[in-house]
């Protein structure tokens, strides 16, 4: 017999199908109409049942800098939002996750604070090729390399004799390199001749030149190499164009962009000011309008938060010298509903793929990101028509900042289930187990 039934909610697979969705030992056990009942019913009539989203890209700082946003209250971000897994990158914590000692430190870290499940990427540095495979081995999705300056010492950007040689070790072991594609040179002349700190400086110091040229090398490199390429926080319609491109000539690239870049443009970033910097920085209304365009297309594979937050004293002040990241984690899915849904009739089906069902399989979790059978009982219970402002005392994050601060967005999240157990219910934190590390099948 089944631990727990969800009632007659509509499922968001092909169809939207109305129907039943037994639980056991934390996977799915059938789906269908009037299944047999069970100890715990949870009533899902009149919400929609999407499978819990799957955020491949944060930045949630542990160990060594939970004073930014730890795994305690960035997977209860997450859970508010809707998700149950998460990736995280792998600079901003100390040490980076850069050799497998590295690694194992993070994974106990991890184990101990996260209540939503997790996995993580490795760093592809200068001098860290020899520390791939044992980080293969002990279970990274993939290997993140920035082509531009991080912002962080301790993660150099990778050169491009690393990023060739990262990439070729990459297709050895048979993981994806996830690449931040901005031109060092660029960014770093540009910004070098710049002589004010205000936010249209910024702006001009990081154009989507910088990023198309960054894609182009990048895609030009994985094809060479025989290896499969993820392009992180793509902020331009360009972008997406010109890595789908390299795509139809043969290179095995995916395409991810970020709900801020969907929402927000540089407009609104003079207007709110350093909240909303991040890099690549949130671009002219035309660009939105066509990475729109892309997203409805399906040329994006994956929408994933790149929720980067910092502590208020590092986000004030002068435009240029405060830290660069949206934290967003907790309205990922909102803003696809909203914004999506509501507003371009982008499916709903398309939105499940783009934030679980495709990040589950470009990177072989085999047992996330789907309503079938078999898999992890991940839901996220949805009332899609609902509106709610975003205010600081419903973010679960560690600190009260965000652009989508005032914001109204319709649809809410009711419930998260992850693997059977309800982590999250009607604005609050219910999770009595952690979260586990997931590794590549």
């Amino acid at each position: 017999m089944a631990d727990t039934v969800v009632r007659g909610g509509t499922l968001v697979t092909e169809g939207l199908p109305q129907a039943d969705v037994a639980i056991e030992d934390g996977r799915i056990a059938a789906i269908g109409p009037d299944l047999p009942g069970a100890p715990e019913e949870i009533d899902a009539r009149g919400l929609h049942v999407f499978p819990g989203l799957a955020d491949v890209h944060v930045h949630f700082n542990e160990p060594g800098r939970t004073e930014w946003e730890g795994a305690a209250t960035g997977s209860r971000a997450l859970a508010a939002g809707g998700g149950t897994l998460f990736f995280d990158m792998p600079l901003n914590s100390t040490p980076c996750t850069v050799s497998a000692a590295a690694f194992n430190r993070k994974r106990a870290m991890l184990a101990e604070s996260s209540i939503t499940d997790f996995a993580l990427w490795g760093g592809l540095i200068p001098g860290a090729i020899g520390y791939m495979a044992e980080m293969a081995e002990r279970g990274v999705v993939g290997f993140k390399a920035f082509l531009c300056d991080s912002g962080l010492p301790e993660f150099p950007r990778a050169d491009d004799l690393t990023l060739f040689e990262g990439l070729r070790e990459a297709a050895r072991l048979g993981l994806p390199v996830a690449v931040h594609a901005e031109s060092q040179e660029l960014t770093a002349g540009l910004a070098q001749r710049l002589t004010g700190n205000d936010v249209r400086d910024f702006l001009t110091s990081r154009p989507v030149v910088a990023e198309l040229e960054a894609i182009q090398r990048a895609t030009l490199f994985a094809r060479a190499a025989g290896a499969k390429l993820h392009i992180v926080h793509v902020s331009s319609g360009r972008g997406v164009a010109l890595a789908a491109e390299a795509r139809a000539r043969g290179t095995d690239v995916s395409i991810e962009t970020c709900p801020h870049y969907l929402f927000f443009t540089e407009d609104d970033v003079e207007r709110l000011g350093t909240v909303a910097k991040c890099a690549p920085p949130l671009r002219e209304a035309a660009e939105q309008d066509a990475l729109w365009a892309h997203v409805l297309r399906r040329t994006v594979d994956v929408v994933a938060s790149d929720h980067s937050p910092a502590p208020p004293e590092m986000k004030t002040g002068d435009f240029a010298r405060a830290w660069g990241g949206i934290a967003g984690v907790q309205s990922t899915l909102a803003v696809l509903i909203d914004r999506g849904y509501h507003c371009r009739r982008l499916p709903l089906e398309h939105i499940a793929a783009l934030l679980s069902t495709t990040p589950a399989r470009r990177f072989g979790i085999a047992s996330k990101g789907a309503l079938s059978v078999g898999a992890d009982a991940d839901l996220a219970l949805v009332d899609i028509s609902r509106s709610a402002e975003l205010q600081p005392h419903r973010l679960k994050q560690r600190h009260p900042l965000s652009p989508y601060l005032g914001h109204s967005l319709r649809g809410c999240v009711e419930r998260t289930i992850r693997r059977g157990e309800t982590i999250f219910l009607a604005g609050e934190i219910t999770a009595q187990t952690k979260g586990r590390l997931v590794r590549p099948s």
